[in-house]
C-alpha cells in the first residue's frame, strides 16, 4: 500500500501513535489497530468493572437521557457487572464508531488501483476518515490487491483550490477521483466537466453534490442526513430550554453542503416554536479560534442568550471555551457535532449538552470499497448504492466518559 498525505498532517511517535497537529488522534497505530482495539476494550472493561465494584460509577444508570440530562435508574443485568460493561460499551462506544470492519465479498477485477481524494481542509475530522481509508487499503493488501492513494487538502477551505486539485489529478491517470465538496454551486460544474472528459468522480465524507444540484458524480459515501442531524440536535436543545429562549447558530463554512444543511435543520426546528428565536447566525470557517471569537461577540451582544447550536466539529469547542470564559456555562445550552476530544470533555463536564458523532472511520473504509467498484466500471445499484449512508449518534453527558474511553483511551 502506498499513500501520500499532506506534510505534517499526521505524525508518528515512537510507538506509532497517530496524532493530528496539537491533538491526540482518533485511535493510535492504525496498522495494528484491530489487535490493540480489543486490548483497549479489555482494559476499559477491567477499569469499569473495578469502578463498579468500588461504587465509583453508577452501573445502575441507563444511557437514555432525560430532558434535564439526568440518567434514569435501571436494574443491573442479571449476568452482573461484566454484562453491564458490555452493554455500556455497546450503547456508548462500539456502535457509534464501528472499528470492526471487514471488506465485503466483491472480488476486484484488478491487482492495483490508484485513487485521488481531496477534501475541504486539513482538520482532525478528516484524520479520522483517513484511518478508515488506510485500514481498508491494508485489508485489500492482505488479499493481494494494492491500493495506492493520495489524500490531500488545503490548510484553509477553498472551492477554487479544490477545483484546481481535481483538474491536476485528472491529468495523472487515477482510476477514481474523490472529492468532499467545499461548495456545491462552485464545484459541481468542474465535476461535470471532468466526467464529460471520461473521468470517474465520486463524492465522499461529509458533503455531497447530487443530481438535485445538477451534479453528475457517480456515487457518494458519507453523511446523507445532515439536515436531520441539525434538526435532532436542535430539538434536544429546545426541549432542554423548555421551548423558549434566544439561540445563536455557528454554521461553519459558507456554501459547504453539510454545514448549510445542518443550519437549515436548525432554523426549521426553531421556527416551529413561537417562544424561541434565532438572534445570531455566523460562519466560523470550521476553525476553533473563529468560533471562540464569534461566541464572545454573541455573549456581549445577547445578554439573554439561552442556547448555541454548532454545525461542525470545531465550533462546539470554541463556543464552550467562550461560555466558560464568560462564566455563563450554567445559563447557556450548547449542542454540536462530532468527536473532538475537548468537546467530549466539555460534554462530560456538562458544559456541552449534546453532541452528534459521525462514524468517520466507516466513511473512510466504505469510500475505498466503493472506489474500487467504480474503478471496475460498476454503476450504482450493481454492487453498491448511489449513496452509502453512514450513521450519526446523538450522545449526552451520561455517555461522554465511555465514548472518551472508547475513542481516546481517556480514563481520568
Amino acid at each position: 500500500m502506498k499513500y501520500n498525505q499532506n506534510r505534517n498532517r499526521r505524525s508518528m511517535d515512537k510507538r506509532g501513535a497517530c496524532a493530528a497537529v496539537d491533538k491526540k488522534m482518533f485511535i493510535s497505530n492504525t496498522r495494528q489497530k484491530k489487535t490493540r482495539y480489543k486490548e483497549l476494550v479489555f482494559t476499559i472493561r477491567i477499569a469499569i468493572f473495578c469502578a463498579c465494584a468500588g461504587g465509583l460509577i453508577g452501573c445502575t444508570e441507563n444511557t437514555d437521557n432525560t430532558d434535564n440530562g439526568s440518567p434514569v435508574a435501571r436494574e443491573m443485568p442479571s449476568d452482573g457487572p461484566e454484562a453491564a460493561v458490555d452493554e455500556l460499551l455497546s450503547a456508548n462506544g462500539k456502535n457509534i464508531v464501528n472499528f470492526d470492519r471487514r471488506l465485503d465479498e466483491y472480488q476486484p477485477l484488478k491487482e492495483e488501483y490508484n485513487f485521488y481524494f481531496t477534501y475541504k481542509m486539513v482538520h482532525p475530522w478528516w484524520d479520522a476518515v483517513a484511518l478508515g481509508i488506510e485500514d481498508a487499503a491494508k485489508a485489500y493488501e492482505e488479499r493481494g490487491i494494492i491500493i495506492n492513494y493520495e489524500y490531500l487538502a488545503p490548510d484553509e477551505v477553498s472551492a477554487q483550490d479544490q477545483i484546481r486539485r481535481m483538474s491536476e489529478a485528472s491529468l495523472r491517470e487515477f482510476d477514481v477521483i474523490g472529492v468532499d465538496v467545499a461548495d456545491a454551486v462552485t464545484v459541481t460544474p468542474a465535476i461535470n466537466e471532468l466526467i464529460e472528459r471520461g473521468q470517474k468522480i465520486m463524492t465522499f465524507s461529509s458533503s455531497d453534490a447530487d443530481k438535485e444540484d445538477g451534479c453528475c458524480r457517480i456515487a457518494y459515501v458519507g453523511n446523507t442526513h445532515n439536515y436531520e442531524d441539525g434538526a435532532e440536535l436542535t430539538e434536544a436543545l429546545c426541549k432542554k430550554l423548555g421551548y423558549q429562549g434566544k439561540v445563536a447558530v455557528l454554521v461553519g463554512i459558507e456554501g459547504a453542503p453539510c454545514h448549510e444543511e445542518r443550519a437549515l435543520g436548525v432554523q426549521d426546528v426553531i421556527a416551529k416554536y413561537p417562544d424561541m428565536e434565532i438572534v445570531e447566525i455566523a460562519y466560523d470557517e470550521d476553525l476553533v479560534e473563529n468560533a471562540f471569537e464569534l461566541t464572545r461577540e454573541f455573549l456581549k451582544r445577547q445578554k439573554e442568550l439561552a442556547g448555541i447550536v454548532c454545525c461542525n466539529m470545531s465550533n462546539p469547542v470554541g463556543a464552550a471555551r467562550a461560555v466558560v470564559e464568560a462564566g455563563r456555562e450554567d445559563e447557556i445550552v450548547i449542542v454540536g457535532m462530532d468527536h473532538d476530544q475537548e468537546a467530549l470533555r466539555y460534554l462530560r463536564e456538562g458544559i456541552i449538552y449534546a453532541l452528534g458523532i459521525q462514524d468517520c472511520y466507516s466513511i473512510g473504509y466504505d469510500t475505498i470499497q466503493v472506489a474500487v467498484k467504480i474503478a471496475d466500471g460498476l454503476l450504482p445499484g450493481e454492487a453498491y448504492p448511489e449513496k452509502t449512508e453512514e450513521i450519526t449518534t446523538i450522545i449526552y453527558q451520561d455517555s461522554a466518559a465511555a465514548v472518551l474511553q472508547t475513542l481516546y483511551g481517556v480514563v481520568d
